[in-house]
């Protein structure tokens, strides 16, 4: 028998390498083909979102209006003047806020099933939905909350924010004891806050509203539907959006290390209930932004980070942003069909977004099998 040589003996490690090698390359390849994808389907959803109305545009003709509205391209106008105005100033600032809605919910959803390690939750868990429907009923208690604005915003919607920050940073105060917050305490925290509060909505429309005209503006607010009344409202969620992503992304990192344990992350050097804290107070500021446009739209926080997870793994480097792109295109789809199905009528938008993305989800979990990372 020949004697085994140091190459041989090296031999299993590269071929192990060469392995793990051809492994990343793939999933590198898999990442870049899937935010490809997610990139054409945001400005897909964009063209089909503006096109749909009451005045339907071909979607190839919308396209070139927008592509001009740019500078960048110059296409020569076969269309009437007033096919500008209807797409740039009528349905462009509504189809960017449903996309910008549907970004924020799915990071805060991303984040949160991160840090609590549970695939039910999403940003209502936590109050917020709830302190923003107490804070627009309050608002209601005042004639101008329709009329009154800040910055751009309703008093309504001025009201709902404040109301959902609130709510949340009650919850967590309720949750902490001697400076740790259990992710547990967390949880019935924010059960019993939501109950609560909705019990007191309801109290003080009963109180006030005698002739049934504020419990149906608020019913429609808390269906969910984006309103846009000017472009700063735009700049100011997309700010709001784009610090919350940019905060979630550094903490990424930290995000991937709580899935193993609060203990395992502390070894590794984690400043666990900083970091609690700076995750809760990111997702609370989307959802609060997000409402102030949109109202109360569910189901996004929880299945877009389900979807894009199946589809990229459990990181956080790749989850937030794909969730981002992924709750965009989410959102602006739902709010094309809410305005399109019963057309001249607006179906509310958060009924479409449980009733088409519910059953997709169930289908895409039911096939993904023991695909599904945690």
């Amino acid at each position: 028998m020949s004697a085994i040589t140091p190459r041989d003996k090296s031999a299993p490690w590269a071929s192990f390498q060469g392995k793990s090698m051809r492994v990343a390359f793939a999933q590198a390849g898999w990442r870049a083909l899937v935010f490809m994808v997610l990139g054409i389907g945001v400005l897909a959803a964009l063209a089909m979102g503006v096109a749909v109305g009451a005045i339907p545009i071909p979607v190839t003709l919308s396209a070139r209006i927008l592509l001009n509205a740019t500078g960048l391209f110059h296409f020569h106008q076969t269309w009437p003047d007033a096919y500008n105005i209807i797409l740039i100033q009528l349905r462009l600032p509504q189809v960017v806020g449903a996309g910008l809605v549907g970004a924020a919910l799915a990071v805060a959803g991303a984040l949160l099933q991160g840090l609590l390690r549970n695939p039910l939750a999403d940003p209502a868990i936590l109050g917020t939905s709830s302190g923003a429907a107490l804070g627009a009923s309050l608002s209601f208690l005042f004639s101008a909350a329709y009329f009154t604005t800040y910055l751009g915003f309703s008093l309504l919607a001025v009201a709902a924010f404040i109301g959902a920050v609130i709510s949340v940073s009650l919850v967590y105060g309720l949750a902490t004891r001697h400076g740790r917050t259990p992710v547990a305490s967390l949880l019935l925290a924010g059960v019993t806050v939501s109950a609560v509060f909705s019990a007191l909505q309801t109290l003080i429309i009963t109180l006030t509203d005698h002739d049934g005209t504020r419990l149906r503006v608020l019913y429609l607010w808390i269906s969910g539907g984006i309103a846009v009344a000017s472009p700063q409202q735009l700049a100011i969620v997309a700010l709001l959006l784009a610090l919350g992503l940019a905060i979630g992304w550094l903490l990424a990192p930290r995000l991937d290390a709580l899935a193993t344990g609060e203990e395992m992350a502390s070894f590794l050097g984690i400043r666990v209930e900083i970091t609690k804290l700076a995750i809760v107070l990111t997702a609370s500021a989307l959802v609060a932004a997000a409402v102030t446009i949109s109202g109360l739209v569910g189901f996004v926080g929880l299945v877009v980070p389900h979807v894009m997870r199946l589809l990229l793994g459990p990181k956080n480097r790749w989850l937030l942003p794909a969730s981002t792109l992924g709750g965009a295109i989410f959102v602006m789809l739902a709010d094309m069909l809410a305005r399109s199905i019963l057309a001249p009528s607006i179906v509310p938008l958060g009924v479409v977004t449980a009733l088409v993305g519910g059953p997709f989800f169930l289908w895409l979990l039911r096939q993904s099998g023991g695909r599904y990372q945690w």
